[in-house]
């Protein structure tokens, strides 16, 4: 079983136990997807970049559109950050919401097994939320008879805490 390429985590990405209360429901897992902290570099490296292409051009427009593009893609990378929330009545995954009830199994994937389920066996009427800088996948059967959605396929850093939290409180 191989890890995530990135072994960095902040207390924000800690997976967090029972506690608190989500609409009258206890929230039973809350895991926040954070950019990894090598995202940033990305970041860096876009503002470096428009810096160079404008210097020639003017120093004052290359710092002032480091800092826009720079800015811009750190707003963007802030914005993709995602949540997966289990709570007694509700599974969210970023804005997607579904009643327990309708959560079946649940699989954890690391390794080449995640290219095998993000690949070859991805069914396309999947729901899909994935990071860049998160590796594992957590697969969660959706048993809503009106739904056509077969399953949730989700990035989280600690997936076999969220097969875990799932399969316990069916």
């Amino acid at each position: 079983m191989s890890h995530p390429a990135s072994s960095s985590t902040s207390p924000a990405d800690e997976p967090r136990g029972a506690h608190g209360s989500a609409g009258g429901s206890t929230v039973l897992y809350e895991e926040k997807l954070t950019p990894a902290w090598w995202m940033w570099l990305l970041v860096l490296f876009a503002g470096l970049v428009a810096f160079v292409a404008l210097a020639p051009i003017s120093m004052w427009l290359a710092g002032l559109a480091a800092l826009v593009v720079g800015g811009g893609a750190a707003v963007a990378l802030v914005a993709s950050t995602t949540s997966l929330v289990v709570t007694e009545d509700s599974l969210q995954v970023g804005r997607a919401r579904i009643e327990r009830r309708f959560v079946g199994e649940a699989e954890a994937f690391r390794g080449d097994d995640v290219r095998r389920v993000r690949g070859p066996e991805l069914d396309a009427r999947a729901f899909m939320n994935f990071r860049a800088s998160v590796g594992p996948v957590v697969r969660i059967r959706i048993t809503d008879p009106v739904d056509p959605t077969p399953y949730w396929l989700t990035s989280s850093r600690h997936p076999e805490r969220v097969v875990e939290v799932l399969s316990a409180h069916r």
